[in-house]
């Protein structure tokens, strides 16, 4: 039920944090993975697919360049790469209060939070579409986007965050209306409160982070340890009548 058996995923975000560890999931469940990151010399992911005897190819693209999204599915195409698994995991944030927030930080945030997200959805999707249904998983292909807490609240200081992940929500169930009647499960997953990076400032926020603790059913924030299981989920047979869902792993948060 939660096979992925040569199947090949593509996963941005996948050097540090969540993207990571969802990558090394999918390698675990079977998958070979395509890592879309702007270092390409960064090796600690790949190195860690390979050694579950998985192929891994790392394509290098700046995902807050349009011009550098668009040409990434051609190219692995080209190739003649088979690509039955999408992760969109990458993300920014920046923080600034609403009255001073900048327009290139608010346009740099939703390019690559939001914009190409939709750029490989749609290009893989269209993929996808020519694929005849897998028997590992029983169809054509999973695309997996990653949400937030922040595309159903609205956050502080994150105008520019809270609006691409409102947004992501949303496409994301525009494609499964159009997708999922084509073999194509389209969901996302909305993380909680997760020891990651990008939550930096706020792991630093004594007061904060006292709060915010306080308030999770689960006594911890999460780790990207966490999220293994929902995305291999959601890319197998396990979720093949799943859609338009998006998944909230939160530790009890949104339900309190």
């Amino acid at each position: 039920m939660f096979s992925l058996k040569d199947h090949t995923a593509l996963v941005t975000g996948g050097t540090r944090g969540i993207g990571q560890a969802v990558a090394i999931a999918l390698a675990e469940a079977g998958a070979d993975v395509i890592l879309v990151q702007r270092n390409a010399k960064d090796e600690e992911t790949a190195t860690a697919i390979r050694k579950l005897g998985r192929r891994v190819t790392v394509v290098a693209a700046d995902l807050s360049s349009p011009t550098e999204v668009k040409r990434i599915v051609p190219e692995l195409l080209d190739e003649g790469r088979e690509i039955r698994i999408l992760v969109n995991c990458a993300g920014i944030q920046r923080r600034y209060p609403c009255e001073e927030f900048p327009d290139e930080d608010f346009n740099e945030v939703i390019q690559v939070n939001l914009n190409s997200v939709f750029t490989l959805c749609r290009d893989i999707g269209a993929h996808m579409l020519t694929l005849e249904p897998s028997p590992v998983t029983g169809r054509k292909g999973s695309i997996i986007n990653f949400a937030s807490l922040l595309t159903f609240q609205g956050g502080l200081t994150v105008p520019a965050y809270a609006a691409s992940k409102g947004a992501v929500g949303q496409l994301t169930k525009s494609f499964a209306n159009e997708w999922t009647s084509k073999g194509i499960t389209v969901n996302a997953i909305a993380p909680g409160y997760i020891e990651t990076e990008m939550n930096t400032a706020l792991l630093n926020d004594k007061e904060r982070l006292a709060s915010i603790s306080a308030r999770i059913p689960a006594g911890r924030w999460g780790t990207p340890e966490d999220f293994k299981g929902t995305a291999v989920y959601l890319a197998s047979k396990a979720s093949a009548y799943v859609s338009g869902h998006v998944l909230v792993v939160d530790g009890g948060w949104m339900g309190r």
